[in-house]
């Protein structure tokens, strides 16, 4: 079962048991691939892929993956495919990035 939209509140994450509902803004042709900042409700992530046919968004899970210890399809996409506001659905992941662990 799906979360409702604004299952993380004031953040960009929320947890879930032990998954991590996260809010992604993304920017799809960036320079690099690379987690930004939080913007309000959202992370900003950064992914080199064109933004076609859902490929950015295959990419930012692909890229993502390992940063948070998980397998690809440990990644859910709530909403968002073809969008750059999304939401993901980790399950169990093993590690944070550091923007989790931020002030």
């Amino acid at each position: 079962m799906s979360a409702p939209r604004n299952a993380t509140g004031d953040s960009f994450f929320a947890w879930d048991g032990d998954v991590l509902v996260l809010n992604i803004l993304g920017k799809p042709g960036a320079g690099r691939d690379a987690i930004g900042k939080p913007k309000g409700t959202q992370l900003k992530v950064s992914v080199t892929a064109a933004p076609k046919n859902g490929k950015a968004t295959d990419h930012m899970l692909r890229f993502l993956a390992p940063l948070f210890g998980v397998a690809v399809a440990d990644i859910e996409v709530v909403f968002g495919q073809e969008n750059v506001n999304k939401q993901l659905r980790i399950k169990a992941p093993k590690k944070l990035p550091a923007v989790f662990t931020a002030p």
